[in-house]
C-alpha cells in the first residue's frame, strides 16, 4: 500500500502522528519528542490524555501549539446519565485549570458559542448547550454588563456568513475576556463516537473534520483566549467498514481457535460470545488471502479510495444519536452553568 495518509478526525490522539507511534516501543519514541509531552491517567472509568505542543512540536505533528486534554469513557453506553455527566464535570474541572494558565486574573466577561446546524442532529450539540445554559441563567445575559453572554450562530449555509466573521463581530463588540466554544467534532474511530469529549486551548475550525474547513477561532484571530469543548458525533464511512471488517475477522479467528479446542464439543453456538485482538489470524490468509493481513489503517485506505471513487464517501453517526445529543446538552451545560456561577460569584 502507498503512504497512508490519516484524515477525517478532530482528536488529537488520532492524528497521524500519534496512530503512527501505536506500539509500545513507538509510543514511548512519542512520548520523548522534543515538542511533545504526553500524561496519561485514569480517574474511575475515565480515561484522560493529556497532550502539550509546543512550537517545535507543532511542525512534527501537524496540530497547533498549545494544551489538548481528551477525556473518554470507552465502555460508555446511551442510558449511563449519571457516569456522562461525572465526564463532563472532569471536562469543566481540567478547563478551568486550563483557563486560569491562560488568565491568571479574574475572568469579568465570558461569550459562549455554540457551533453547528440545530437542525441536522448530530451536528447540534453546540446550539443543544447553548440553549440549555441560556434557560438557566437567564439573569446573566439581559444588559450589555452581564457577566456572560451565549450565542448558537448557526452555520454559513444557514447565515451566508462566516462563522468566524461572526463571532469576531461578537468579540469585537463585547470584549469579552474568554471565548468558550462547544461544538461537534469527527472521530476516525467509530469506539470513540459520543463517549469522548476533548478539551484545549488552541481554539477550533469548524468542520475540519469533515473536510469542510472555515476559517478558525483562535487567540490569533480573536485577539482573546479560546477554549474549545468539542464530542465527537461523526465517524468517516470507510471507517466504520474497517470497523465491521475487524470484528468479522476477528470472531472468524477466534472459531477457528475454538474449532481446535476439545472444549468447543461444549459450545452451543455458532460464534463464540467473546472476541479478542490475541486470536490469531493467520489462519484467515488462505480464506480472504493477503489483506486479511493488513492493518486497520491500510484497510480504511483502501476503502476511502474505493467509496470516494464511487462517490460513496459519508459520514456515520449512532443510531442513539439523538438521545447522546440531548445527554450531552443536559450533562454539559449543568457543569458549564456551575463554572458559569462561580466565576459571577
Amino acid at each position: 500500500m502507498s503512504e497512508i495518509n490519516y484524515y477525517r478526525t478532530d482528536l488529537i490522539d488520532e492524528s497521524d502522528e500519534f496512530v503512527r507511534h501505536q506500539t509500545e516501543s513507538e509510543e514511548k519514541k512519542l512520548k520523548e519528542m522534543s515538542g511533545i509531552r504526553v500524561e496519561e491517567q485514569t480517574i474511575g472509568r475515565i480515561k484522560a490524555t493529556t497532550v502539550k505542543v509546543t512550537a517545535e512540536g507543532e511542525e512534527e505533528i501537524g496540530k497547533a501549539k498549545g494544551t489538548y486534554i481528551t477525556l473518554t469513557i470507552p465502555t460508555l453506553a446511551v442510558h449511563e446519565t449519571d457516569e456522562l455527566q461525572a465526564l463532563c464535570e472532569l471536562v469543566v474541572e481540567k478547563m478551568d485549570t486550563l483557563i486560569k494558565e491562560k488568565i491568571p486574573g479574574e475572568v469579568k466577561k465570558v461569550l459562549c458559542v455554540g457551533l453547528g446546524n440545530r437542525e441536522i442532529t448530530p451536528d447540534a450539540v453546540g446550539p443543544a448547550v447553548m440553549d440549555y445554559v441560556k434557560e438557566v441563567i437567564p439573569d446573566y445575559y439581559e444588559t450589555d454588563e452581564s457577566g456572560v453572554m451565549v450565542y448558537a450562530p448557526g452555520v454559513t449555509i444557514q447565515t451566508g456568513l462566516e462563522t468566524a466573521s461572526f463571532v469576531k463581530a461578537i468579540v469585537d463588540q463585547s470584549k469579552p475576556d474568554l471565548l468558550l466554544v462547544v461544538d461537534a467534532l469527527a472521530a476516525r474511530s467509530s469506539a470513540r463516537l459520543c463517549r469522548t469529549i476533548q478539551l484545549t486551548d488552541t481554539g477550533i475550525h469548524p468542520g475540519s473534520g469533515v473536510g469542510n474547513s472555515r476559517k478558525e477561532l483562535s487567540e490569533k484571530s480573536l485577539g482573546i483566549p479560546v477554549i474549545a469543548l468539542g464530542v465527537p458525533t461523526v465517524v468517516d464511512g470507510p471507517v466504520l467498514v474497517a470497523d465491521a471488517i475487524d470484528t468479522m475477522f476477528g470472531y472468524i479467528a477466534a472459531k477457528i481457535e475454538e474449532d481446535g479446542l476439545p472444549s468447543s464439543k461444549l459450545s452451543t453456538g455458532r460464534f463464540p460470545q467473546r472476541v479478542t485482538k490475541d486470536a490469531d489470524r493467520t489462519a484467515l490468509g488462505p480464506i480472504f488471502g493477503d489483506w486479511s493481513s493488513w492493518t486497520h489503517e491500510e484497510r480504511i485506505q483502501l476503502f476511502e479510495e474505493v467509496l470516494t471513487n464511487q462517490a460513496l464517501s459519508t459520514f456515520i453517526s449512532p443510531k442513539e444519536i439523538d438521545s447522546w445529543v440531548a445527554n450531552y446538552a443536559t450533562a454539559l451545560s449543568s457543569s458549564l452553568i456551575t463554572w458559569i456561577h462561580k466565576v459571577n460569584s
